[in-house]
Order: C-alpha cells, then sequence, then structure tokens
C-alpha cells in the first residue's frame, strides 16, 4: 500500500450504484474533492473484474513477446495524432508543452523513451482507425481489447457521472453528453530491462514528466512500480504511486482542467527505474501497464463548467473544440515515427 506521505487518495465505488444515494453523495464529494485538490487517485470498488485485468495483461505481454517483424505487420501510422498500431522502442519520446517549432526540432534525435507500445481504439473512431494484427499471430487480440475498452468506457461514465455530481453546479449527466467514447485510446506499454546504470546516468529514460491531453485517464499497473506524481504540496518534488492490486489509477487531463476553468488539477507525472529489489542485480525489471485515455468527441465545443466562473472570477479560456485542443497540444508533444 502507498506511504501516508504518497497524498494520493483512495476512492471506493462500490457503493455508487446509480448515484442517488446518500453513499453515492459522499463518494461524489470525495471524488471532487480528490480532482480539485490533488488531481490522482487510486478507485477500487470499480466493477472489473480481476480476471479480466489479468487477462488483458496477458494479452499485452503475449504482444509484445513477439517477433518485432511480426509486431511492425501493425505499425503505427506515420501521422503522430493517429495514435494506433505498434510503436518500437525509442521512436517516441514524451516533452511538456514546447510550443516553439525549433526547440522541437532542437529535441529531435536526443534520447528517446526506453520503451514499445500498441494503441488501438474504438472501432466507431472516425478519425484514426484501427490497425490490428492478423489473428494468425496472436488470436483473439482484437476480441479481448474490445471486450476490454467497453468495460473501460462503463467505468469512465460512471466515474465522469460522479463527478459532475460532485461538482456544484453540473447536471448530473453533463460529461455523458460529451463524452461518446469513440475518440478514446487503450494503450499497451512495455518497458524493457536495462541495466540500472543507463536510467541513473540518463542515458535512457522511461517516461519524462507531463501531463495527460484529454478528459481523464483510468491507469492499470502491473507489480513493478516507477510511476511517479508531482506532490501537490511541494511542486517540483515527485512522490511514488506504487501499485496497488485490485485498484486503478485515475488521474485528470489538461482539456479537463481548461475546461473546468482550472478548478480540476492535471498533475505532472513520469515513470522512472522501478525501485530496485534485492534479487535484481544490475538489470532493472521489466514493466507493462496499461493507460485508458478517455476524451470528449471532437467536434463538440466546450466552454467553461457550470458552477466554475463569475463576475468575480472570469474564464480564462475561449470556447475550443477538443480536436483543436489535442491537435495543439499534440503539435507541442515530440514524437518520431
Amino acid at each position: 500500500m502507498p506511504s501516508a506521505d504518497s497524498a494520493i487518495p483512495f476512492i471506493d465505488f462500490s457503493e455508487f450504484g446509480d448515484g442517488t444515494s446518500e453513499a453515492a453523495k459522499r463518494i461524489s464529494t470525495q471524488l471532487y474533492t480528490a480532482c480539485r485538490d490533488v488531481g490522482f487517485l487510486y478507485i477500487v470498488g470499480h466493477g472489473i473484474p480481476q480476471r479480466d485485468i489479468d487477462g488483458i495483461f496477458d494479452m499485452s505481454k503475449k504482444f509484445f513477446e513477439l517477433p518485432y517483424d511480426v509486431k511492425m505487420t501493425a505499425p503505427h501510422p506515420k501521422e503522430a495524432w493517429h495514435h494506433r498500431g505498434y510503436s518500437g522502442i525509442g521512436v517516441e519520446q514524451v516533452s511538456q508543452m514546447v510550443f516553439d517549432d525549433d526547440k522541437i526540432e532542437e529535441m529531435r534525435g536526443k534520447g528517446a523513451d526506453f520503451k514499445e507500445s500498441y494503441d488501438m481504439g474504438s472501432e466507431d473512431s472516425r478519425k484514426c482507425p484501427n490497425v490490428w494484427l492478423e489473428d494468425e499471430y496472436l488470436p483473439g487480440l482484437r476480441s479481448t481489447c474490445l471486450d476490454f475498452q467497453e468495460s473501460c468506457k462503463k467505468l469512465e461514465n460512471k466515474v465522469l457521472k460522479a463527478l459532475a455530481l460532485g461538482m456544484p453546479g453540473v447536471p448530473e449527466n453533463f460529461f455523458e453528453e460529451y463524452h461518446s467514447g469513440y475518440d478514446n485510446q487503450l494503450r499497451f506499454l512495455h518497458y524493457p530491462s536495462a541495466p540500472r546504470k543507463v536510467f541513473d546516468s540518463g542515458e535512457k529514460g522511461r517516461i519524462a514528466a507531463h501531463t495527460d491531453f484529454g478528459t481523464c485517464t483510468f491507469l492499470f499497473q502491473d507489480d513493478c512500480g516507477g510511476l511517479e506524481v508531482e506532490s501537490p504540496h511541494n511542486p517540483g518534488t515527485f512522490l511514488p504511486a506504487p501499485p496497488v492490486h485490485g485498484a486503478i489509477v485515475f488521474n485528470i487531463g489538461d482539456f479537463l482542467m481548461r475546461w473546468s476553468n482550472d478548478e480540476l488539477k492535471s498533475t505532472l507525472h513520469r515513470v522512472r527505474a522501478p525501485p530496485p529489489r534485492a534479487d535484481d542485480g544490475e538489470m532493472t525489471r521489466e514493466r507493462y501497464s496499461i493507460p485508458y485515455f478517455c476524451s470528449a468527441d471532437p467536434e463538440r465545443v466546450i466552454d467553461a463548467l457550470p458552477g466554475t466562473y463569475s463576475e468575480t472570477r472570469p474564464k480564462k479560456y475561449a470556447p475550443i473544440t477538443s480536436r483543436e485542443y489535442i491537435t495543439m497540444r499534440m503539435n507541442a508533444t515530440y514524437a518520431k515515427y
């Protein structure tokens, strides 16, 4: 379990039900407070069976164990914004809010993130069709991933409903009307084992400090560790967010922070080499994680949420569509394909 100084709260959704009970009201208030003050939390009692979580991790491991040439039969498209398909080790590097073109070009070619990934989403996506591996290489990949996404979408609906219920002035089904799910993304991530000294020296990295683009993220972790979250009370200090069996990590994204007129908090986080164990020797353990990124429908225009602005607290941002915002952020994020 996380230590008390991790400052990352736990919220149990097992009694949320349809959102009408006194327990649901309490949970909604807890969620809103955590999203406002920390931006990160653990969700337990979420309703996704552990066997399904174990199953999706098993599928992820089987995918990354395939030969490189096989994985490359489902390649990430050349466009950085088309987050589907496989990206190999050292192909991508995350940066945070770099908008200057010259600075982005200067970053290209420097040490990339030591990880590989496979991205997929809704079959109904209008912008990013999936890039599936053929069944002969990994039977069941497509059906397993689509079924798991369906479970994640149901959880998204529940959590966003709870957040709306907890926020003063926001109608109960407000977020549901903006989130059909067809622009969401499920990502398999694999961080291979490597000598610990290459991480200690900075020669290699996992994922640098960043915030997520969209509305929110649900993160499933293995038992390796390495995720760190910026302290809400001490900016610049990162605290561990260790894996907790049965818990999902949830965090607010930049789009929802903007949407809430900066009332909700999108918190910096990063992935480092996992903390060493006695039997690790000179090598780090490999790590698997699976984030589910949730985004508003791209053509919907959003303005400051009801209850987040007033005469004494004016709106900070102009109305914008999800597509416009994500495109702006993608252009400020270093990625090479």
